[in-house]
């Protein structure tokens, strides 16, 4: 088993894909360093010289190796740290529709939310908020296959990748879902994500890590007027 010693993470406490790192870490029982980034104001030398392509968090550094990337980061746990609970499923079918799930909430799920977060035009708003729900209706239906399984999580019997890539997220919906007065996660479109939410923020691996949605919504406000200013100040 390879050492923990000397594990860094580079984060955020608001960051979703931070949140991925942390539940990752937990789940191997890993003891890290967390450090947090003050990325609305500056970025400290150490994550600039640590992520130079992207200039952003999460960078897991295990002792002088840097790891960018957060879905890359929790396959990286995974695989060094193989004793533990397994994030990804042994078989290469199962682990290839993980992968293909994970990148599907990222390339629609969230890229939908970053833009309902920072458009100010309430039409264009609109939209993407309709496409996060289509996503969520989405992973509703491919949540209920495994509902019909007995199975508790997209990633089986235990929390996996598509949970955590997913779970992650939620904090932000609820932003969303609060700054907008708008719900997208109910009992009557989404039942089985209703209760799978439940259960991923009462996880052991994961409770306590979520952020509050009052605290989120706080720095939501100020990214935003950052963006603000400086689109004005162009």
């Amino acid at each position: 088993m390879a050492s923990s010693n000397h594990l860094k993470l580079l984060g955020g406490w608001f960051s979703p894909f931070a949140l991925r790192v942390k539940i990752a870490l937990s789940i191997k029982s890993l003891v890290y360093e967390d450090i947090e980034e003050d990325t609305l104001n500056s970025k400290s030398q150490l994550l600039l010289q640590s992520n130079p392509v992207h200039k952003k968090i999460p960078v897991l550094l295990h002792g002088d190796k840097p790891i960018c990337e957060s879905r890359i980061i929790v396959e990286y746990i995974d695989e060094v740290w193989n004793s533990g609970p397994s994030i990804l499923p042994s078989d290469a079918y199962d682990r290839a529709m993980a992968r293909f799930w994970a990148a599907y909430i990222d390339d629609k799920l969230c890229v939908a939310m970053r833009h309902a977060l920072r458009e100010e035009d309430e039409q264009a708003r609109k939209a993407y908020l309709e496409e996060i729900e289509d996503s969520l209706a989405t992973m509703e239906g491919e949540l209920q296959k495994r509902c019909r399984e007995g199975k508790g999580y997209f990633g089986g019997e235990e929390i996996g990748l598509v949970d955590i890539t997913f779970g992650s997220l939620l904090c932000w919906v609820s932003v969303l879902e609060t700054m907008n007065g708008r719900k997208m996660i109910v009992e009557e479109k989404h039942p089985c994500l209703v209760k799978w939410a439940e259960r991923f923020e009462f996880d052991p691996n994961v409770k306590g890590l979520i952020p509050e949605t009052e605290k989120l919504i706080e720095f939501a406000k100020a990214l935003l007027m950052m963006l603000k200013a400086a689109a004005a100040a162009k």
